[in-house]
């Protein structure tokens, strides 16, 4: 099922075509002008055209995981910005961080839960603490993974004020 999984997704990365090009140079210019409605618009297409036979049937931590690691894949082919996944902070693990030389985009993921209650996890375990000092815009992003449509169902966003 990895295997599978990877080949996918590595054939539609791979491919040279001026639409997936087009999605990728989109991607890019929604994080780096900060725009997270449109980010979260094309990240939700492009989980939406992933077929539902690829998705695993484990465990529950385990299909968390694997939305999760779809994510960080499809942000690190991007290949265009620093990617960590479950970065460590001083409360806990932040699920995906992205920093720009613009801007710096915290994650907290929950599979068929809510976008507030993910947003909550990060401010209550102060994952972007570590940049309230940083020039960057700081978001915070919460976002809900669907198990029924295998793509994003939630997504709540709260810019971060930095501290003068």
């Amino acid at each position: 099922v990895k295997e599978g999984f990877l080949t996918l997704i590595a054939s539609s990365y791979f491919k040279t075509s001026p639409g997936e090009q087009s999605w990728v140079f989109d991607c890019i210019d929604a994080l780096d002008g900060g725009d997270l409605d449109r980010l979260r618009k094309l990240l939700t297409a492009f989980l939406a055209s992933i077929p539902y036979s690829q998705r695993r049937r484990g465990t529950e931590q385990e299909r968390e995981r694997d939305f999760q690691y779809t994510f960080y894949l499809i942000l690190r082919m991007i290949g265009a910005y620093l990617v960590y996944v479950e970065k460590e902070t001083s409360e806990g693990r932040a699920d995906c961080v992205i920093e720009t030389d613009k801007h710096v985009y915290v994650f907290e993921f929950k599979r068929d839960g809510t976008a507030a209650e993910a947003l909550a996890q990060v401010e209550a375990k102060g994952y972007a603490r570590e940049y309230a000092a940083d020039g960057r815009k700081v978001h915070l992003i919460g976002c809900n993974f669907s198990t029924t449509t295998g793509t994003i169902s939630e997504w709540e966003t709260q810019e971060m004020k930095n501290e003068e």
